[in-house]
């Protein structure tokens, strides 16, 4: 079968190779997989993988083969996975526990877009109640920014996105924002809550933005910068403040059926800025690379 394998050379970040077929365990689904989602991360950062190895976590397809313990969805359910390694390929063994069922009135396309972006911010966000607090997403015109400017908004949260360009504001307000800005030394607030994706000096600076008690999670480091911070600045009076960072690749069958649920009443969108080919994929990589794309990338498997 065919699949997108992890390639170190000039001509990646990935190629399609020929590959064996998978082989469930007792508690792996195989699923034909129709959807692609890409990250910017496991894209940029691809030597953290072995060469030749199956690439990618985000996926949506269809059963053909149920798990044979008996765990969950049977032969036939349309399904979406979230931090699944091994991804992108045309059948895919994934364990039950990384797999969420995909509800009547939400497209397989979007639920592919779900997966590591729309699971991070779901997670960041739950760490604190948010009604009526000060939230900060950085990077927010990406994927997960897309997400958790949409998830801190439903929680009652007070929105404030950043974004790198007047270009990449667009249609941030209209799921939830209700600030948005390019530069962060316009903010007029203290945040109780910072969602980084960015990185670098940024981090720094949102410290010197953040409330008593508040928290930074950096959730990515897209900039490639380094963080300084001035000597003095982590030193001070009143309820710590912290930052924390985020590596949970725990399951996540909960989280994406919470965020399909949501999908389906219509309360959440999928932000698929560009949709293709998987033959194309170069070219989406690139445009990924190049900043061209608002939310995420999502590959047809045909």
């Amino acid at each position: 079968m065919r699949a997108l394998v992890v390639d170190h050379g000039e001509a990646g970040p990935v190629r399609f190779a020929d590959v064996d077929e998978p082989v469930p365990s007792g508690d792996e689904a195989l699923v034909e997989i129709r959807h692609i989602g890409l990250n910017f991360g496991e894209l940029n950062y691809v030597h953290q993988w072995p060469a030749g190895a199956v690439h990618g976590h985000d996926a949506a397809g269809v059963v053909v083969r149920a798990a044979s313990d008996g765990s969950g969805p049977p032969e036939g359910t349309r399904v979406a996975l979230g931090m699944s390694a091994h991804a992108w390929a045309e059948r895919v063994a994934v364990s039950t526990a990384s797999l969420g069922t995909v509800p009547e009135g939400v497209d397989l396309a979007d639920a592919a877009a779900l997966g590591i972006a729309g699971v991070t911010a779901l997670r960041v966000l739950r760490k604190r109640s948010l009604l009526a607090r000060d939230v900060l997403v950085t990077g927010a015109s990406g994927g997960v920014g897309h997400f958790a400017v949409q998830l801190a908004a439903l929680a009652g949260a007070r929105v404030t996105a950043l974004v790198g360009s007047p270009d990449r504001a667009a249609g941030l307000r209209e799921l939830g924002a209700d600030t948005v800005l390019t530069d962060l030394a316009g903010a007029e607030c203290r945040f109780d809550l910072v969602l980084d994706t960015v990185g670098g000096p940024l981090v720094a600076q949102a410290w010197s933005f953040l409330a008593e008690g508040g928290t930074i999670h950096v959730v990515g480091y897209s900039s490639g910068q380094d963080t300084t911070f001035p000597s003095g600045v982590l030193f001070g009076f009143g309820e710590p403040r912290t930052i924390a960072t985020y590596g949970d690749m725990t399951p996540t069958s909960g989280e994406l059926t919470d965020l399909m649920g949501l999908m389906a009443a219509g309360r959440l969108s999928a932000p698929v800025g560009l949709r293709g080919n998987w033959q194309d994929v170069h070219d989406a990589v690139r445009a990924l690379f190049e900043r061209k794309v608002h939310g995420k990338i999502v590959l047809d498997v045909v």
